[in-house]
């Protein structure tokens, strides 16, 4: 039995509370649960935002350390290791420290500095995180599940973990490696057809638009197009059938991610597809599933807090 905490964002106060109400406990010989043989799978975004980025890393390592859980790279911890490490060929950070990176990344860096020791710690062990999971019943990743990426990450990542080159490769445009990692911790994002875009929330004109990657149902651009503020903008016309193809089959196993920032009432993205991201790092909930491994459905009775 499984409880599925996604994205924490140094909210060590909401973690903890969760943790006391999933029946979790602390004591002299590390940590229990009421229910002996319930682990935990966290979906990554571990840090940045808020403002204990030192707890939550250290319950979370030490959960796992003592074989209570298992845990995904989200795309904050993808450009923590990008941020912190210099490309081999240049010698410059392979995520520039521009104003905007360094704003996004301004809550670890108050606690975990540039080139300290302890830092560099931490980024290794971020490292050590696979991309996805795969248990007997159910998946677990960050952002999106595309069976294809999935396959040739497995190919050239053993159990997901990607190798300190495999990194180096992760941080390049151009490389394939790249499209897969930015697919799995950050989301597809698909070119609209020619002579098409949309203005985002911006103002901004875009020609590529996020897709909602577990609509198995969705056969126009329309349909899976998401964060686009005006879908009139989109053409009527039917998906090409490479995008139709990278959609999450409802005949697969339950997966379980995080990354989108939901709001409002907790919702199924799709029959087997439920994102658990409510907004944990700024004033959302952090919410939970609880999984019995055997259930080969996803009941939103099973949340934690109760969408109720």
């Amino acid at each position: 039995m499984y409880d599925i905490i996604p994205d924490i964002h140094g909210q060590s106060g909401k973690l903890n509370a969760l943790l006391a109400r999933l029946g979790w406990h602390q004591g002299p010989s590390g940590w229990t649960n009421d229910e002996p043989n319930r682990e935990i799978v966290f979906l990554g975004d571990f840090i940045d935002r808020g403002p204990d980025n030192t707890g939550v890393l250290k319950t979370v390592r030490d959960l796992m350390d003592a074989g209570k859980a298992h845990a995904v790279m989200g795309n904050h911890e993808l450009n923590a290791i990008h941020f912190h490490t210099p490309d081999a060929e240049t010698g410059l950070p392979l995520r520039k420290h521009s104003e905007k990176n360094l704003n996004q990344h301004a809550s670890f860096l108050a606690e975990f500095p540039l080139e300290d020791t302890r830092t560099t710690e931490t980024i290794n062990w971020m490292k050590s995180l696979p991309l996805f999971l795969e248990f007997g019943s159910f998946r677990a990743v960050h952002a999106c599940w595309d069976d294809r990426v999935i396959e040739a990450l497995s190919g050239l990542a053993p159990e997901g973990v990607l190798s300190e080159e495999q990194l180096q490769a992760a941080a390049r445009k151009g490389d394939a490696l790249f499209d897969f990692v930015e697919t799995t911790a950050k989301g597809p994002e698909v070119r609209l057809p020619e002579g098409y875009s949309f203005t985002d929330k911006g103002g901004v004109k875009r020609k590529d638009i996020r897709v909602k990657w577990w609509n198995a149902d969705a056969t126009t651009w329309r349909e899976i197009a998401t964060s686009v503020p005006d879908l009139s903008e989109l053409p009527e016309s039917s998906l090409p059938s490479d995008v139709s193809a990278s959609v999450y089959p409802h005949t697969a196993k339950p997966v379980f991610f995080g990354h989108y920032w939901l709001t409002g009432r907790p919702e199924l993205q799709a029959p087997k597809a439920l994102c658990l991201d409510y907004s944990a790092g700024t004033d959302g909930p952090l919410v939970a599933y609880r999984l019995d491994a055997m259930a080969s459905q996803i009941d939103l009775a099973n949340l934690l807090p109760h969408p109720g």
